[in-house]
């Protein structure tokens, strides 16, 4: 007959196995049983903007996937960042967040005042829609070609300017990015948003800017601006008539905007995971594929990894070229 103490680590042992088997059916339940009740999707911007448009599109066929109501809730200001900031403290387990890629990576690099953590205090779920910037330039721009394009660009040196819709935008870093791939000097003028930089273009105050490629895309038809070329690594349907920045020559330059569903760091991972299988579902669907494309995106649908690895390579990218230039959005 073994002794009290022989019996008490083979109890307790027997207990651990149970345990070890118990835990995945109790975390399936769980599983199983979220979401209890309606949840919330956060947008840190206005009604009518492309994140609120995304996060509405997405509402309807999300409450048919979970079976639970979705709110949208916007919590507009600074940049997005107030709505980000209120889906990481969330703590209801029902907050859901769809983000711009700011928000996600290089929001505290732009100003160290950012409340929350992009990499700790946000929990990736699912990329939904990506798009490249088109680089634009006034109608009558020299060079027949990207490639002459840049080349002017470079003979200019400083004397050329570009526009962006503010400092820390896309628009200013990305550029900046540019600058030091493709060994072009234009100064940065800021103004308050995409349209004033569109004029400034037209009346021949700027040489070129990056633009998001709905904006873009009506101006070039228009015959006001003139295309030269996107900012992805390649072609990209949104903008099929323009060539990549890589084909021009300007080496090792890939620039995305992307918008993606995040949660809060303290979701549970079958949480996440369930929410991610149903977000990608759907953005996937030949509907969901069209209505975002009418919005200006490529649809995704990503795994909570994917998204993961995008937010790490972004960060990368983009924080050297915070870091290198001091650009500060405080």
């Amino acid at each position: 007959m073994p002794s009290a103490p022989d019996l008490r680590r083979r109890l307790i042992a027997l207990a651990a196995v149970a345990a070890s088997v118990a835990a995945p059916a109790a975390w399936a339940q769980a599983a199983d049983t979220w979401p209890s009740k309606p949840l919330r999707i956060v947008v840190g911007f206005p009604a009518g903007s492309s994140p609120d448009l995304t996060a509405r599109a997405l509402a309807e066929p999300l409450e048919k996937a979970l079976g639970q109501p979705v709110i949208v809730d916007n919590r507009v200001g600074a940049g997005g960042n107030i709505g980000a900031d209120a889906v990481a403290k969330a703590t209801d387990g029902h907050t859901l967040g769809l983000m711009i890629n700011g928000n996600m990576t290089i929001a505290q690099l732009l100003n160290p005042a950012v409340r929350y953590d992009p990499l700790k205090d946000l929990a990736p779920v699912s990329l939904v829609g990506v798009a490249p910037l088109v680089l634009t330039a006034p109608a009558g721009a020299p060079g027949a070609d990207a490639r002459a394009f840049l080349d002017a660009a470079r003979s200019a040196g400083d004397k050329w300017s570009y526009g962006s819709p503010g400092v820390g935008t896309v628009g200013h870093i990305g550029m900046e990015l540019l600058k030091s791939r493709a060994g072009i000097a234009p100064l940065h003028v800021p103004y308050p948003g995409y349209p004033q930089v569109f004029n400034a273009m037209v009346a021949g105050d700027l040489q070129l800017s990056m633009l998001p490629p709905a904006l873009a895309n009506a101006q070039i038809k228009a015959g006001k601006l003139r295309g030269i070329g996107v900012t992805s690594s390649g072609r990209s349907t949104l903008a099929p008539d323009l060539p990549s920045l890589g084909e021009a020559g300007v080496k090792n330059f890939n620039l995305e905007i992307w918008n993606a569903v995040a949660a809060p760091a303290s979701l549970p991972q079958a949480h996440v995971d369930k929410l991610a299988a149903a977000v990608g579902a759907i953005v996937r669907t030949p509907e969901m594929r069209q209505r975002l494309f009418q919005q200006g995106w490529q649809a995704v649908g990503s795994s909570p990894q994917g998204l993961a690895n995008r937010i790490q390579a972004d960060t990368q990218v983009l924080g050297g070229i915070i870091r290198a230039q001091k650009i500060s959005a405080q």
